[in-house]
């Protein structure tokens, strides 16, 4: 190359390295200049692919645990094939739960939110809610009646009996619980609970005979008629809630009644009926609703979601052998659960309100459960679950807290006026 030539080559080389830096700036210019791009916003709250739900509000009060298990507020097949992160200023985040046993310094309201993420971290599933932390000594001294209202989990009279003993504590309220005597052990202790029983049977059987309420009729109720249902002429009956009142507590309406209901009506239902079956329901459950506005327009109602099922398929083995499994039930039981927070949420000013019994119950270590083979070879003895649907005692008390905790808030928004 000549001399004339490379000293050209330089030259044509420095151009094309100004022209590089010239158009390399527009280029930047230009990314700098230009609108930016709108970025998807997810809403607040979305239920996502695994149906994430949490109650308006959970309830608590200093000295009782409150929990929220994360496998009872989703419908995934194995929860922890997912991330749940807490977001909230009180409480511990543990691999199964978030769990919180309030002292007195942390009444008030937090909010509460939960963020599921997949194995990329993608956020999939948002649900909010409110921690209410009421006074420990709300509602101390005031009398109240509560009546409890439901199937055989409440017919088991655990729950009921384990919210007279939470009252017994200083700062509570004299509680006097509605009804029949399930049981010969404890006079006080007072339901409308029944074994297989359906809002549908509460509303409509009927059958003649006067009902007492001493513990000498316990075993009779069970296989009667509708408590709350009177005769109303030849071969005609009518819900008639303040009669019952008259009878049964002194010609009072109740401060609270709590509805514990949904298993059994909606125990046989599968994907394609789960809709019809919970129509249904609510059909009945709204005449019961009414029928308690009959004796009283401020009784406060609660209607507690229904508890999820065990925590594994051992215990509908043990309970339906082939029967049923316990991912149909947990289906059915999570559209129970949506449904009921769709139709009866946000009407407190009806007062009715949603009891997140639902979040509070370790199904895996609260259903109860026994010592046996894990085959007919090994030598070695295992636990495993034996019933699908009824908790074990700690269980019910577990739900027991959860109608507790909603008391004490409503005593502390509002005592009750005893009328």
């Amino acid at each position: 190359m000549t001399q004339k030539a490379g000293f050209t080559f330089k030259i044509i080389r420095r151009i094309h390295g100004i022209l590089f830096v010239v158009l390399s700036c527009a280029t930047l210019f230009a990314q700098t200049a230009a609108p930016a791009q709108p970025v998807a916003q997810m809403p607040a709250q979305f239920p996502g692919p695994i149906r994430l739900q949490l109650p308006p509000r959970i309830y608590a009060v200093p000295g009782i645990e409150m929990n929220v298990y994360f496998d009872n507020i989703c419908l995934a097949a194995n929860p922890l094939n997912y991330v749940f992160d807490v977001n909230c200023a009180k409480g511990r985040h543990q691999v199964e739960r978030w769990t919180f046993v309030p002292e007195e310094g942390d009444v008030g309201q937090f909010p509460f939110v939960i963020e599921v993420r997949d194995e990329t971290n993608k956020i999939i599933a948002r649900a909010e809610s409110v921690l209410q932390v009421a006074p420990k000594k709300a509602g101390a001294g005031l009398p109240i009646s509560v009546l409890t209202i439901g199937d055989s989990l409440t017919h088991a009279a655990v729950y009921p009996a384990h919210l007279l003993e939470l009252c017994k504590a200083d700062g509570n309220p004299q509680i006097t619980l509605v009804g029949h005597v399930p049981g010969e052990r404890n006079p006080n202790v007072r339901i409308e609970g029944y074994g297989g029983w359906t809002a549908q049977r509460f509303a409509t059987v009927y059958k003649e005979g006067e009902r007492q309420s001493g513990p000498e009729d316990w075993k009779t109720w069970n296989s009667s008629g509708s408590p709350f249902l009177y005769a109303d002429g030849p071969g005609k009956s009518k819900l008639d809630f303040p009669r019952y009142c008259r009878e049964f507590n002194g010609g009072k309406g109740p401060d609270f009644v709590t509805f514990l209901l949904g298993c059994n009506d909606n125990f046989g239902a599968n994907d394609e009926t789960i809709e019809a079956s919970i129509d249904t329901m609510f059909k009945y459950y709204d005449m019961l609703v009414e029928m308690v506005r009959q004796a009283r327009a401020d009784t406060k109602i609660g209607m507690l979601l229904l508890v999820p099922p065990s925590g594994t398929q051992d215990g509908f083995g043990a309970s339906y052998k082939c029967g049923q499994t316990r991912w149909q039930y947990k289906r059915n039981q999570q559209r129970v659960v949506e449904r009921t927070m769709e139709k009866y949420g946000k009407r407190e000013k009806d007062g009715i309100f949603l009891i997140p019994s639902n979040v509070n119950l370790d199904c895996l270590h609260n259903y109860s459960s026994s010592k046996v083979q894990w085959n007919s070879e090994a030598k070695e003895e295992g636990h495993r679950l034996n019933n699908g649907v009824h908790p074990a005692p700690e269980g019910y008390c577990q739900i027991g807290d959860t109608i507790f905790c909603w008391i004490k808030a409503q005593l502390a928004a509002a005592p009750v006026s005893g009328k």
